[in-house]
């Protein structure tokens, strides 16, 4: 999340007289909203100056503006379409005081969730961090944990969760329903005090790092290490475990983050492991950051490696990479629609440049009048775009987009159609009892943005081994 939690999210809280007469009160929120989106109750051009709102569980998008009092001149303080109001009421069933979260996802676009209700109430975090910590075995911190694939690693390691703070709605509802209901949904400035832990683990957003983005140098999305390392700071854990793109480790960023950690009493050392490494069936290169008090840095060994360049001989013990056909070869190649095995509704033009791509193939195999003009310009680089993965290899880098094959090397090995949801599941390591929860495109961000499974366990379980004492000084308990 990019700058103050204010900025991006707002809470309406529902009253009666929201219920009776079907709007939502957002007169102390009018600096959320475009200045020109105010507009008189009949305008003639009831378009000019609207706002986008995506309502979540009718999954659709509505555009509306605040109404403004003819006769005054001043906002009516609620939005002027309101029909859709009483319909996101009763398809949640919202009652008088529950609270509604406003999230802006771009300049003029916001989506509308239930953020507490009567039947989540006992999700109150700030209650949740007075009550008793697990005891028994060693525990982890989670932060910024998205949809748990990093606490799922550490929970296979014997690691318990004390509290796993993420700030997006549907990641949370993943998280209760696989990891813990011990679930911090807010931003990760809102905590004051942090519960003690063994470790502390999680991946704040990379957005300001990626080679996807801009890389800007004072984005500050790439300043919420910071809040990582208060949380080391209060805690003082035993190990923390950071993870990144690997652009961090070469950031000013991180010359801050391991000297800030290293007055802290931490030995602090940043390495990029490949997942496929680790028994996943994906080529994804990420920055782990790890800190020790007082005792050395060090990695988990490799489990697996590529075949093709390290012979049956000289591999040792160490396995065969994970293939594309070793995750998702027994799956249904027509999605049948369960457990997020899923299709898209494509286009007759994009089934017909599916067909287009052979075994291995890409954009390149698309002839002239099906390849758009754009690709036809850039006739350097982007040798995954629209490209099928290979059965016999690991997958490239799962992203949030998966499904969409003209973001990279996403058809599947034969089928005419994007991977599904449940593949990409797979290619990242989540077993299928894993339990995904919001929409197509909220999970599938909760799928690409996770640290694969796998690789968390691989590096708890290393804590585990290399780290002689895990419980903290009795000094620090008290």
């Amino acid at each position: 999340m990019s700058g103050n939690a204010e900025d991006k999210k707002r809470f309406l809280q529902v009253t009666a007289g929201n219920l009776r007469n079907q709007h939502l009160y957002v007169h102390r929120h009018l600096d959320f909203f475009p200045a020109d989106c105010l507009a008189p109750a009949d305008p003639a051009d009831g378009s000019r100056g609207a706002v986008a709102i995506y309502l979540e569980g009718l999954n659709r998008t509505v555009e509306t503006q605040l109404a403004i009092d003819t006769k005054t001149g001043k906002p009516r303080g609620f939005f002027r379409s309101r029909t859709w109001v009483r319909e996101f009421f009763e398809h949640h069933g919202i009652q008088t005081g529950d609270v509604l979260a406003l999230e802006r996802t771009g300049e003029r676009t916001y989506r509308l969730y239930p953020f507490e209700g009567g039947g989540d109430r006992r999700h109150d975090w700030r209650r949740l961090l007075e009550e008793p910590s697990p005891k028994e075995g060693p525990t982890v911190l989670e932060l910024f944990a998205g949809a748990g694939g990093m606490a799922l690693g550490f929970r296979r390691a014997g690691f318990q969760t004390v509290l796993a703070n993420e700030w997006d709605a549907a990641a949370c509802q993943t998280l209760r329903a696989n990891i813990t209901d011990r679930v911090a949904q807010c931003a990760i400035q809102e905590i004051e005090r942090f519960p003690q832990a063994d470790v502390i683990a999680g991946g704040p957003p990379c957005q300001g790092f990626s080679n996807l983005g801009d890389r800007v140098p004072f984005d500050p999305r790439n300043q919420l290490w910071r809040e990582f390392l208060r949380a080391v700071e209060q805690v003082l854990p035993k190990a923390f475990v950071m993870e990144n793109v690997p652009p961090i480790l070469s950031s000013q960023e991180f010359v801050e983050l391991k000297k800030k950690a290293e007055s802290l009493g931490y030995r602090v050392e940043g390495r990029i492991l490949n997942a496929a490494d680790y028994g996943v069936p994906q080529l994804r290169k990420r920055a782990f950051v790890i800190g020790v008090r007082n005792d050395e840095v060090s990695f988990p060994p490799p489990t697996h490696a590529d075949p093709s360049k390290v012979t049956p001989l000289l591999r040792g013990t160490l396995l065969p990479w994970k293939t594309v056909r070793d995750a998702i070869g027994d799956l249904p190649p027509e999605p049948d629609g369960r457990n997020w095995h899923i299709g898209r509704n494509p286009t007759a033009k994009s089934l017909e440049r599916y067909r287009c791509i052979p075994a291995g193939g890409n954009r390149w195999d698309l002839p002239p009048h099906l390849m758009p003009d754009c690709w036809k310009r850039k006739t350097k680089g982007g040798t995954d775009l629209f490209g099928r993965l290979w059965w016999d290899r690991p997958s490239v880098t799962i992203r949030t987009e998966f499904y969409k094959p003209e973001k990279g090397r996403y058809l599947h090995p034969e089928a005419h159609r994007p991977i599904t949801h449940r593949e990409a599941a797979r290619l990242q390591g989540f077993p299928d009892d894993y339990i995904f929860h919001g929409s197509k495109i909220e999970v599938g961000i909760q799928i690409g943005n996770a640290v694969p499974p796998p690789l968390a366990e691989a590096i708890a379980r290393h804590l585990l081994r290399s780290v002689k004492a895990l419980a903290r000084p009795t000094a620090e308990v008290a």
